[in-house]
């Protein structure tokens, strides 16, 4: 009786879980609230204490700069994101937000305030935000037990211990019980049934659709990689033919005014960014010239919407003819690269002159990575959706280098290519390049993918082909 009475409690619970989670929002957000306003109390109590034109404007601005933030950087993602990740998303989007309301502030009462106070609530807001993502996972996980998951694949096609590993790393979400060759079909039945959800993993589209209307049936949860027709069907529009229902996709380009507007944000933003990296690009070059007197840049043809060609740049950060050398990729102490350009690499400046690319249109701030004319050819022979990728124009950051790691398959990185570009709009390219921001001071999920990324990217300045054994094969720019 004690157990019925706790498994009907436990599921009174589930269906409040959102209200549960929601208030906890709310709460982590009130407290975001009174840590930002709180210490600044007693020096401007004038302005706080009474409701004013600039009590109200400064609460309006935190509060929607914060869930704009919030938003942008994910959400406070309790129960799909681990708690690591939440603290550092949420704290990103409250940095942000505090320094807009400190401007706006300032300027309404006429002085800057103390910007030691300012570095404090930092200390506060990381604190309040790391204390709630621990205790919303907490709370989330305490009423959901992991899913008892089984998984589908094809033991032909499908790395399997490289899924089972991402898949291990959300033990609180996930819990692998069973693992079946999607061929046999006399048991993937009462697999299905066993199971809450299940994983499919490179199945040929009939197994595919057939064990996914069987889940669909049972209420199972679905987990699939997606292919070029999910990630065109997933953003179709429900139309109606009389009485009929349809999914449209419409293949349509950017609007006018579309166009003049993402211009216009390359122009201004690239421009902007090359007046303020201008003191450090030149320290660059002169430090390039006087180190070997060789060229300063570094150039190659890559190809950017429409199959067009351009000369990316990057300052040079090897010896002069080092293609010439030894052919091999740049490596932790390789003698081929320059002293300062092993500091350029370190710091990640070398691909500031992309910045000139933009400004001249060859390249757009948001897009997907230019990629060498020789590999082109070769990646659209191994994914023949590689072309789609040049509908648009070559961008210096994206989707996939958002969302994607060092060890992202060229497939999963080609399928966020084409995510952007299906779902392509103006707040979009605002939101990804915010998120860039994550991407670069987030040391945990950057370090590895830097270090790869970079050494394919120095391939081409090393004259050597950067193509990896099988399915890990680099879709990746090689410079």
């Amino acid at each position: 009786m004690i157990l019925e009475e706790r498994f009907i409690l436990m599921k009174l619970i589930q269906k409040a879980q959102r209200s549960i989670i929601f208030l906890i929002k709310i709460l982590m957000f009130i407290c975001l609230f009174i840590g930002f306003f709180g210490p600044y109390f007693p020096s401007m109590a004038i302005h706080l204490f009474k409701f004013t034109r600039v009590t109200a404007v400064t609460a309006l601005t935190f509060a929607v700069s914060g869930l704009a933030f919030i938003k942008i950087y994910g959400g406070f993602a309790v129960g799909q994101k681990k708690s690591k990740e939440i603290t550092y998303s949420v704290f990103l989007a409250a940095l942000i937000t505090d320094f807009i309301t400190y401007l706006q502030f300032s300027i309404m009462v006429k002085q800057f305030l103390n910007i030691g106070i300012l570095l404090l609530i930092l200390v506060i807001h990381y604190l309040t935000v790391f204390v709630f993502a621990r205790f919303g996972n907490f709370v989330y996980f305490k009423i959901n037990p992991p899913e008892k998951c089984a998984v589908f694949y094809d033991p032909e096609t499908t790395p399997l211990d490289e899924y089972l590993k991402k898949i291990g790393k959300y033990k609180k979400q996930y819990k692998v019980n069973e693992i079946v060759d999607y061929r046999n079909e006399s048991e993937y039945r009462a697999v299905v049934r066993r199971n809450d959800s299940v994983f499919l993993f490179n199945i040929p589209v009939r197994e595919k659709t057939e064990l996914i209307d069987y889940c669909y049936k049972r209420s199972k949860n679905i987990y699939s990689l997606p292919e070029i027709s999910d990630v065109i069907i997933n953003h179709s529009q429900q139309v109606m033919l009389d009485d009929t229902v349809l999914l449209a996709t419409t293949q349509t380009e950017l609007t006018f005014e579309q166009k003049i507007i993402k211009r216009v944000v390359d122009i201004v933003l690239s421009g902007i960014g090359i007046i303020i990296a201008s003191p450090i690009m030149l320290l660059e070059a002169i430090a390039i010239k006087l180190e070997d007197h060789g060229p300063v840049l570094f150039k190659q043809e890559r190809i950017t919407k429409n199959g067009k060609t351009f000369q990316v740049l990057k300052f040079r950060t090897m010896i002069v003819d080092a293609d010439k050398m030894d052919q091999h990729l740049a490596r932790v102490n390789d003698n081929r690269i320059t002293k300062v350009g092993a500091v350029l690499r370190k710091l990640r400046i070398d691909e500031l002159p992309q910045l000139i690319n933009i400004f001249l249109g060859d390249m757009s701030i948001v897009g997907p990575r230019p990629e060498q004319l020789r590999y082109v050819e070769k990646f659209a022979e191994m994914y023949p959706e590689f072309k789609y990728r040049h509908r648009v124009k070559a961008g210096l950051t994206g989707l996939a280098q958002i969302a994607g790691k060092y060890n992202t398959s060229p497939k999963d990185k080609l399928m966020l290519d084409l995510m952007y570009i299906e779902k392509y709009s103006i707040w979009l390219d605002f939101k990804l390049m915010f998120q860039t921001l994550k991407v670069l001071f987030k040391s945990d999920s950057t370090e590895g993918f830097a270090q790869e990324e970079k050494e394919q990217e120095d391939a081409a300045e090393d004259g050597v082909e950067f193509i990896k054994h099988e399915d890990t094969a680099s879709h990746q720019e090689a410079e």
